[in-house]
């Protein structure tokens, strides 16, 4: 499947089954055991509620199912970046069969051009271990873990300008 074959719309409540579906198949792609990927996966998963309060776009294909998505909310300033006014990237996901041909990366532009658009400073994300690479790649930049108990490990922060 080639970029330019794919459609980014709004994700609606209907999305629901087909949204975790991509969930699933990207978590159970990770490079953790079994047992782990099992029992995280709840945490993954996208409900009526989460979709109250977060932005998802989906990424679809040309026979009109969800190849892939990114989830985002408003982050609070508190647990931003330097008290900076913020996206809280909550996800990309993206079928393992559509992975590197360019879907999630561009989920994430569009993601940063709503920071822009909105007038905030950054987006604000919590890497999974597998995406490390990814945000690298993409100019985000690691913060420090000040608390090792209460800080997330990866978490990744990028300026939007």
């Amino acid at each position: 499947m080639q970029l330019e074959e794919i459609t980014i719309r709004l994700a609606g409540t209907q999305d629901l089954d087909e949204l975790n579906r991509v969930v699933e198949q990207a978590v159970m792609s990770w490079r953790l055991p079994d047992r782990v990927k099992r029992l995280a996966l709840p945490s993954y998963r996208y409900s009526e509620f989460d979709m109250r309060h977060m932005e998802i776009l989906v990424a679809v294909g040309p026979d009109k199912s969800l190849v892939g998505l990114a989830a985002w909310e408003l982050s609070d300033k508190q647990k931003a970046f330097d008290d900076k006014t913020a996206i809280l990237l909550h996800g990309i996901f993206v079928l393992p069969k559509h992975q590197r041909h360019g879907i999630g990366s561009h989920l994430l532009r569009m993601v940063e051009e709503t920071a822009r658009s909105s007038g905030l400073e950054g987006i604000l994300v919590r890497a999974q271990s597998d995406a490390v690479g990814f945000f690298r790649a993409k100019g985000y930049n690691l913060l420090p873990t000040d608390n090792q108990t209460t800080d997330f490990a990866n978490r990744y922060w990028k300026s939007i300008h």
